[in-house]
Parts: structure tokens; C-alpha cells; sequence
């Protein structure tokens, strides 16, 4: 048997391997994969109380899945994700979530984003883009800077 008859294995890692890194607010991002190949990315959230993150445009579909705490979005403020809840948000989706003052601690949601995180300003124009490309060098320098962790193991793809 060679190398290139072995099946392909998974790829595992724990919590604690890679950390939570500030971006601003409270709010903290773990960056688990990238497919820069593909453009697809990965994170875990963490968002504090009354948190909002500016409103936003996808250029792919998102599949959100929350893990603890609810959030919405001020467009739809009727339509709450609570723990166990599952999203999926079509390219072209705009929206400004948020996350209630009443909750208690943090809301936990992991997203899988496809294509590019458009940040819009107060008059619709795009002023930050996040994508795989734009996200992995982030956190990483985040990750030196706040951990002290030069080569934190993200899983990427195509890289």
C-alpha cells in the first residue's frame, strides 16, 4: 500500500486549540476553517448582551447554527434564533443583527460564509469587505497579538 492508497482522514480540532480573538465590543471570533480555493469560512461568535454588528450584505448563502443564548435581526426582530436554532441566508441577504440586552451572557452562534461579508455604511455603500482571503491573515495576527500564538491551526483549504 502507498501513500496515495490511503483513504483521506478527517481533520479534528478541540475548543481549546484555537482561541477566541477580540473584534471590538466585547464581541469574539474563533476562525475554525478557510477554503480559499472556494471562498468559504468558517467562525464561532461569541456577542455580549445588546451587542449589533453593523449591517452587512452576503455575497453567498450563510448557514448560521446558535449554540447558546438568541439574536435576530432588526429587520425581522419577529424571527428569534435561540439556542439550537439553525439560519440559512441566501446571497444578496442584508441585515443588522443584534443581540437582546436581555440576554443572559454571552450568545454563542457558529456561521459558515460563503463569499464575501460586505459592511455597509449608513448610506448603503459598501465600506469593508470580509472574505476567506481577508479573515484568515486577520485572525492570525489577532491570534500573535492576543495570545501570543504565531500559528494557530486553522484548517485551510486550498492555501
Amino acid at each position: 500500500m502507498t501513500m496515495t492508497d490511503l483513504p483521506p482522514t478527517a481533520i479534528h480540532r478541540g475548543e481549546k486549540e484555537l482561541p477566541f480573538v477580540d473584534i471590538g465590543d466585547g464581541a469574539t471570533l474563533q476562525l475554525l476553517q478557510v477554503d480559499l480555493a472556494n471562498g468559504v469560512w468558517i467562525v464561532r461568535n461569541h456577542f455580549p448582551p445588546d451587542t449589533t454588528i453593523q449591517t452587512h450584505k452576503h455575497t453567498g448563502h450563510v448557514l448560521a447554527f446558535t449554540q447558546k443564548g438568541s439574536w435576530f435581526y432588526r429587520e425581522y426582530p419577529d424571527v428569534v434564533n435561540t439556542a439550537g436554532s439553525y439560519l440559512y441566508e441566501p446571497a444578496g441577504s442584508v441585515h443588522t443583527l443584534h443581540v437582546p440586552a436581555t440576554n443572559d451572557g454571552i450568545t454563542d452562534v457558529w456561521f459558515a460564509i460563503h463569499g464575501a461579508n460586505l459592511n455597509l455604511g449608513a448610506d448603503g455603500n459598501v465600506e469593508l469587505v470580509i472574505d476567506a482571503h481577508a479573515i484568515l491573515p486577520f485572525y492570525l495576527a489577532a491570534c500573535a497579538e492576543q495570545h501570543g500564538m504565531s500559528d494557530p491551526p486553522v484548517v485551510v483549504i486550498g492555501g
